[in-house]
Order: C-alpha cells, then sequence, then structure tokens
C-alpha cells in the first residue's frame, strides 16, 4: 500500500505553492520523495519554501515567480520547468482569488476579468502545455483546485463561482482530451483556514460552519494533503475526469 503513495523521482509543479494549500501539498509531495517548483507572485515566498524542502526532504526544489493570470507567464513557467527537469509528472492548478464586494455592481470590468483569469485562464493555458507534454511522453496527472461555490454560489462571489465552475468542466474535459495517458481530477474544496481567512470574521464564520457543514468547522491546511496525494501518486490509476468535494459534509 505503502507503495502506491509513493512518488520518487517525480516532479511536482505547483501553483500558488507558496503558502496555504499549495504549501502543504508541496510539502507532502517532497516528503514522498518528489522534486518540486513552486510558483506564485512573490518569489521570496517561493524561495524560502524551497529551502524548507531542501533542508527536511533532500529534494530538488526551484522556486519561480509566475502570475497566472498572465498567459506568458504560464508559457515561461512551463518552459523553465522543462528546461530544468526535462518533465512535470504532476501538475496542481491551485492559485485563485475570490475578492468580496457589497453590490453586484461594485464588480468591475477590470476585477471581473482579474478573477476569471487566475482561476480559469491560467489553468487552461498550463494544462495545455504541461497536460500535452506529459501525454506525449510517460503521462502524468493534473489536480485542479476548485471551491464549492462553483456548486453552491452565492451573490457575493459570482464570477468566483463562475470561474471555479469553468474549471470543473475543464476538468472533465481535458481528462478525455489527454487521456489515456494522462489523468485530471478536481478537488472541490469548502472553507479552509488558509492565509486568506485572517480578514475573515471567526466568530461569524464559526457559526456558520456550525449551521452547514456536518464537521461545524472550517479544514485546516493540512486536512488536503490525504486526497491531494491519492489524485497525485499511483493509488489513483484507475480515477479520471472526477470532482472530489473536500468541504466538511457541505448541506
Amino acid at each position: 500500500m505503502e507503495a502506491n503513495f509513493d512518488l520518487t523521482g517525480k516532479v511536482a509543479l505547483v501553483t500558488g505553492g507558496s503558502r496555504g494549500l499549495g504549501k502543504q501539498m508541496v510539502l507532502a509531495f517532497a516528503e514522498a520523495g518528489a522534486d518540486v517548483i513552486i510558483a506564485s507572485r512573490k518569489l521570496d515566498s517561493c524561495e524560502e519554501l524551497a529551502e524548507e524542502v531542501r533542508e527536511r526532504f533532500g529534494r530538488k526544489a526551484m522556486p519561480i515567480a509566475a502570475n497566472v493570470s498572465n498567459w506568458d507567464d504560464m508559457d515561461n513557467l512551463a518552459e523553465a520547468a522543462l528546461a530544468e527537469f526535462g518533465r512535470v509528472d504532476i501538475l496542481v492548478n491551485n492559485a485563485g482569488m475570490s475578492p468580496l464586494y457589497d453590490k453586484i455592481t461594485d464588480v468591475t470590468e477590470a476585477l471581473y476579468d482579474k478573477v476569471l483569469d487566475v482561476n480559469l485562464k491560467g489553468p487552461f493555458r498550463l494544462t495545455a502545455l504541461l497536460g500535452t507534454k506529459m501525454a506525449e511522453g510517460d503521462g502524468g496527472t493534473i489536480i485542479n483546485v476548485s471551491s464549492i461555490a462553483s456548486t453552491h454560489p452565492s451573490p457575493d462571489v459570482i464570477p468566483y463561482a463562475a470561474a471555479k465552475a469553468g474549471l470543473n468542466a475543464m476538468t472533465k474535459a481535458y481528462a478525455t482530451g489527454l487521456g489515456p495517458n494522462v489523468r485530471v481530477n478536481c478537488i472541490v474544496c469548502g472553507m479552509f483556514l488558509t492565509d486568506i481567512s485572517k480578514a475573515w470574521d471567526m466568530d461569524a464564520t464559526m457559526v456558520r460552519a456550525k449551521e452547514r457543514f456536518d464537521l461545524e468547522r472550517p479544514g485546516n491546511p493540512e486536512e488536503i494533503v490525504g486526497t491531494a496525494m491519492y489524485l497525485a501518486s499511483d493509488a489513483s490509476s484507475y480515477t479520471t475526469g472526477t470532482l472530489i468535494t473536500v468541504d466538511g459534509g457541505r448541506h
């Protein structure tokens, strides 16, 4: 059983990889034996985590600054990863953003475009580039990180919910288009206590969690690791085109 989760010799790229859920996945993959590429907008954060990976697990770690909303940045990220390692075996499209607003009329065109670009355009382009390379080579696995906003949308996150619903659809389409050598799956996340939660009203958050979630609490970032490891490894060798909800039992 342990061999199913062994990532020795694999190369994993995680966008939004320097903090939150992405950071937990980077650390888990490295502990399981993978070399990692850590991408986010802030290079210093990527470098700090890369150094931790090298010291704790002795794996290669490549930090790189990339804005997933920028098409050219995705081209450059894919090119840099392939130049350094020759391949990417595991791609995690984790970077995302969900700005709130008071009224739907407060959403500007610039904000709308940014939300769609970060949550949908970036994953589309990076998957097109690296997924095609995987399909032409020895295969691989792609993990998209979506949100329960895609299935339970609320008025205060309409562009974000629409983008994540698009990511769900893209997961299934790419699973067909890149199969059979590449598996493409999606983690549909509920509330997690990542860095963004520092801005939340925690009293209101806990009331909401007790009302709407079977486990009556938000998730801790490390609680994403089990699902991510399953999808990244051979343990999920017969799983593709699947949306796996990890939300503490949203109802």
